[in-house]
């Protein structure tokens, strides 16, 4: 999948060998109170338990992973964005069904960044013509991640349990047809 840089950002799919960057970024309670109520990641979990779990999803052709963002102008780091299928470890994942979520670092928020990048992999999803639909998810207090799910054109479809072997959360599903 091809991603093409934004107006203020660029993108790049992130590895192993990227493993600071995600463990600096959830150093903070602040990008992890919707995540896991405000821990952060010890580098322990980050390697036991992140690092495969990523193994696991990330495919380069597909564009499955987590898509790192940059400021262009100053190849500051600010987070990444997350593409793979929806439900992925589920018995059943909709490989058709490609879910968005991102993470940003605090500083970043307010400016559009974001938006701007989702996007972008939107865009990218929506040029490779293999799925059916987009999704994303978050929880309902999240406000901000809403607001960004309603300016990429998604729709609210429920409140429900997104079951996950980290957790079983209660979430709002948001989807677009493409």
């Amino acid at each position: 999948m091809k991603v093409k840089n934004s107006t203020r950002l660029s993108y790049a799919l992130m590895s192993r060998d990227d493993a600071e960057l995600f463990y600096e970024l959830d150093q903070d309670e602040e990008v992890m109170r919707y995540i896991n109520g405000g821990l952060i990641t010890t580098r322990e979990y980050l390697n036991d338990v992140l690092l495969p779990r990523l193994d696991c999803y990330r495919n380069e052709a597909e564009g499955w992973g987590l898509w790192k963002v940059v400021i262009t102008e100053t190849n500051q780091f600010i987070g990444w964005v997350l593409v793979r299928p929806m439900n992925f470890f589920s018995e059943q994942p909709e490989f058709d069904n490609i879910e968005l979520g991102w993470r940003f670092k605090q500083d970043s928020w307010g400016h559009g960044y974001a938006t701007e990048a989702a996007s972008s992999l939107k865009l990218a999803i929506k040029d490779l013509g293999k799925a059916k639909k987009i999704s994303a998810i978050a929880f309902e207090a999240n406000k901000a991640s809403t607001k960004i799910m309603l300016k990429l054109g998604l729709t609210y479809i429920k409140t429900d349990i997104h079951n996950d072997p980290l957790g079983d959360h209660e979430v709002v599903f948001y989807e677009l047809d493409i």
